[in-house]
């Protein structure tokens, strides 16, 4: 019971050191709220017509919307330090082994997130953003609203960090045995397939997000299998 008591008080501390970093980045950076949230738009503002702009169409979005960002954003920063909260939390219970698996998927899933974040944010949003406000008929003037634009792109982000997890996915499946790297080669078309799917879900409904999703998507299933592949020769090399 004791020890049980122990984890408990472990887990707590550590729940709150994270509560506490985030807490911290939120106020600094609800201070520079503005300006944070000029950047999010950025993607869109580059691509209005002369005389276009992000509007509010509610009392309190021009508050609460930049407050959601800052929050989002804290947690988004302290995510390397939540995940090394949980990792000192969970390695003592493990094997040597089991361990370094672990610590190798934190870390990669971990860079993989962040830069199909980026790639999304400097890809993925202005050629999009640019499609649609050039879609625009003549004498409609685009003016999006400040939280639909943000739902909007903070959605393309997220769904950039998940589709960058494609190579680890693949490379687990083929490390657990559970199908061959035949076997997936001979579904490849199936895969490309299922990578055009994943970015309809992921994203927005609009082909030009859900494809310039899906084509990294690909790309990074194949480079998972080729990992695989170069995994295995050396195993067999050894």
């Amino acid at each position: 019971m004791n020890t049980y008591l122990l984890h408990l008080s472990e887990l707590r501390t550590r729940l709150i050191n994270s509560l506490i970093l985030v807490s911290l980045f939120f106020v600094g950076l609800f201070l520079i709220d503005e300006k944070l949230y000029t950047f999010i738009a950025r993607p869109l503002l580059t691509q209005l017509p002369m005389g276009s702009k992000i509007i509010a169409t509610e009392v309190t979005t021009p508050f609460t919307v930049p407050m959601k960002f800052a929050l989002i954003l804290a947690i988004f920063l302290a995510l390397p330090y939540i995940l090394y909260q949980v990792w000192s939390f969970i390695a003592p219970g493990l094997y040597p082994h089991e361990k370094q698996a672990i610590r190798l998927f934190l870390i990669s899933s971990l860079l993989l997130f962040y830069s199909g974040t980026t790639f999304a944010y400097l890809l993925i949003c202005p050629l999009a953003l640019g499609f649609f406000a050039n879609c625009a008929p003549s004498g409609i003037a685009v003016m999006t609203d400040i939280k639909a634009y943000l739902d909007f792109v903070l959605t393309i982000l997220f769904a950039g960090g998940a589709a960058f997890q494609v190579p680890l996915l693949t490379l687990a499946v083929i490390r657990s045995k559970l199908i061959s790297i035949e076997k997936i080669e001979h579904l490849r078309p199936y895969m490309i397939v299922s990578a055009f799917i994943l970015g309809m879900l992921l994203t927005p409904p609009d082909v030009v997000s859900q494809v310039l999703l899906a084509l990294p998507m690909w790309g990074l299933f194949e480079g998972g299998l080729l990992l695989a592949k170069y995994l295995d020769r050396k195993a067999l090399a050894v």
